[in-house]
């Protein structure tokens, strides 16, 4: 009986000893929404400032960012005039982002939106 309680405890104590030792891992995305369908993305960064620089670099001209953490995000560029409107959004869910910001095309007066691109941040 006594064997089995410092077994019991000893199990209790290791849990409790890896718990302290894990990191808890802060994770960001970012996509970056620039003109005439310019865009850039990035996900799974450590910072937002480093997900925020790593979209822009890959987005021409003039780019601004959205933040994207533990969500996802989509981008709807007008096909036929793809320097005019667009829509974006973030959701919890890609199908709701990608709805929400087709959405957003059409409103904006947008004839042929199509989903530009999308991405969805799972660590932050």
């Amino acid at each position: 009986m006594i064997a089995t309680l410092r077994m019991c405890l000893r199990v209790v104590v290791m849990t409790f000893t890896l718990m302290a030792n894990v990191e808890v891992v802060q994770a960001a995305g970012s996509l970056a929404i620039g003109t005439c369908g310019a865009y850039g993305y990035a996900y799974d960064h450590a910072q937002l400032a480093s997900a925020q620089a790593a979209a822009k670099s890959k987005c021409t001209g003039d780019c601004t960012t959205v933040e994207v953490r533990k969500h996802c995000a989509a981008l709807a560029v007008d096909v036929q005039n793809a320097c005019g409107p667009f829509g974006y959004a973030v959701s919890k869910k890609l199908g709701a982002a990608q709805n929400e910001a087709l959405s957003h095309c059409y409103k904006h007066g947008g004839k042929d939106c199509m989903i530009r691109a999308w991405l969805c941040d799972v660590k932050g």
